[in-house]
């Protein structure tokens, strides 16, 4: 069965109401492990026949590789049916960002020559919503959106989205071509987005897309402590994740399985009802790389929470550490 639909905002395309982020099967977490690409095809197909129809990559998560691996989990009929989105402006190199390698590059001379990689990349002609990654401060944003305008004027992208953003960053966009998307970490654990963007957002009928909507997994129980984490992979670097802060948040993670319990449901399943429960144009987009949790994620589509249940979601503690 099919889970239910939304659509990305009030003028943007409709999509299954839980998507599929696909960064973790090529990029970030766990990589001392070997890649499974097999599995990953079909768990992008599989979430494609579950009404999982957002594909979201980027060309930097490889970098290269996962849009390279999403265009062949499209192929044979699969592109028609998926809403497929990419990213531009962070790049390998320069001063990184975060942990994760990466950099900022919007000058418009970059926009236009990877959107033409990312679809030869992907195999197909366009693709369904082309998205900022990150502002890059060293360039006005009136410029990068530009650019990304003119892949709309060329029929190399239907629609544009922005990622980790301001409200001011958003009208300063809006104010040179539409913008159909913002993407924003939300989960029970990252809430900054509540306070200004996502109401901002749907003032404005602008879809949501909610990336790390399970706390980069941790919601879902799978680490109780840090020693669980894999070799290379980018959570040991992070501040919620390191021993004394993981232990002090399992005691979210107790607080969502208890619910989850009395719901006969699942903490992942719950986590990321509560974020479809933010908005009608919020989409969460949760990775998986195996088969059995991309059902239980596409399950959660379909469970809806009465009032009690979220405000004891909404009553959670906050969790302790920065995000990064």
């Amino acid at each position: 069965m099919s889970i239910r639909t939304t659509s990305l905002g009030t003028d943007g395309p409709a999509v299954g109401a839980i998507g599929l982020g696909c960064m973790g099967m090529s990029f970030v977490y766990d990589m001392a492990a070997p890649r499974d690409d097999g599995t990953s095809l079909a768990v992008i197909r599989q979430a494609i026949d579950l009404g999982m129809t957002l594909i979201d990559t980027a060309d930097a998560y490889g970098p290269y590789t996962n849009e390279a691996l999403v265009g062949r989990a499209l192929s044979g009929g699969y592109r028609q049916r998926a809403i497929l989105a990419t990213k531009v402006g962070a790049v390998t190199g320069g001063e990184p960002v975060v942990q994760t390698g990466l950099s900022f590059n919007g000058r418009p001379e970059h926009i236009g020559a990877a959107i033409d990689a990312s679809l030869s990349r992907l195999g197909t002609d366009y693709v369904d919503l082309y998205q900022l990654h990150r502002v890059d401060p060293r360039v006005p944003i009136e410029d990068t959106w530009g650019a990304m305008a003119e892949t709309v004027t060329a029929g190399k992208a239907r629609y544009l989205g922005l990622s980790e953003v301001t409200v001011e960053q958003v009208k300063r966009a809006q104010a040179i071509h539409p913008v159909t998307t913002v993407q924003s970490e939300l989960s029970l654990w990252a809430r900054e987005a509540l306070a200004e963007v996502l109401p901002y957002c749907k003032q404005h009928g602008i879809g949501l897309l909610a990336y790390s909507p399970l706390g980069s997994g941790f919601l879902t129980g799978r680490f109780t402590s840090f020693d669980e984490l894999p070799a290379g992979d980018a959570r040991r670097q992070w501040n919620r994740f390191q021993q004394d802060a993981l232990y002090q948040n399992l005691a979210i993670v107790g607080r969502v399985h208890d619910i989850a319990e009395r719901l006969e449901a699942t903490p992942a399943q719950v986590a990321l009802a509560w974020i479809t429960a933010q908005g009608q144009y919020v989409v969460p987009i949760p990775g998986t790389k195996t088969p059995k949790y991309l059902n239980e994620k596409a399950d959660a589509g379909q469970l809806i929470l009465d009032p009690h249940t979220l405000s004891e979601l909404d009553g959670l503690p906050a969790p302790v550490g920065n995000r990064y």
